[in-house]
């Protein structure tokens, strides 16, 4: 496993308008503010794997010509269940408390599917106007990943691997990773 050494400026103003649509975006819908800073880009030959606590891996769908490829948008869990909490009307103290909770409930885990479709729509928004004709990103899902282990994804090539610092309302900074297939700059 090695970095590849083809990174441009253009790969880094993309990961940072993804991040940046995420985040206004996931803001919008929870009416709370998200912030995202030191956003910094790499191409890899493999998967990112999230550190410290599980993750919830938002699967990305990319459709391009036919050929489908994934990404993925890692959310630690806690901040999570915290849009999903938000995006269910919940109370502070009820997101609170449920971001300490082991296992989630069907109402929860519905919410986690219904974030992962915003999360694909504004990837989508960002990544369009440099697609082909016909080419799409959708949600495919959410599954959660343990500390240090690499999501599962579908892709060919390098992956455009973007990582940031984010923030909800007042809830402590949490590290934000979001890969892109190579497919989506060529």
């Amino acid at each position: 496993m090695s970095a590849t050494q083809h990174l441009t400026s253009e790969d880094q103003e993309l990961i940072q308008s993804t991040f940046d649509r995420i985040a206004a975006d996931l803001g919008m819908i929870i009416n709370r503010t998200v912030d995202v800073s030191e956003c910094r880009a790499e191409r890899l030959d493999y998967r990112a794997a999230g550190e410290g606590s599980v993750h919830i891996s938002f699967r990305l769908g990319v459709r391009i010509d036919g050929v489908n490829q994934q990404g993925c948008f890692l959310l630690p869990l806690a901040e999570a269940v915290s849009v999903a909490g938000y995006l269910m009307t919940m109370s502070d103290e009820e997101v609170v408390e449920c971001r300490s909770r082991v296992t989630l409930d069907t109402s929860m885990k519905g919410a986690l599917l219904e974030v992962g479709n915003f999360i694909a729509g504004a990837c989508d928004a960002v990544l369009r106007p440099s697609l082909p004709e016909g080419a799409s990103i959708r949600s495919e899902g959410c599954q959660g990943v343990r500390a240090g282990v690499r999501p599962a994804l579908e892709y060919e090539e390098d992956l455009i691997i973007g990582y940031a610092t984010g923030r909800i309302d007042e809830f402590p900074e949490f590290p934000l990773i979001v890969m892109l297939p190579d497919c989506v700059t060529k």
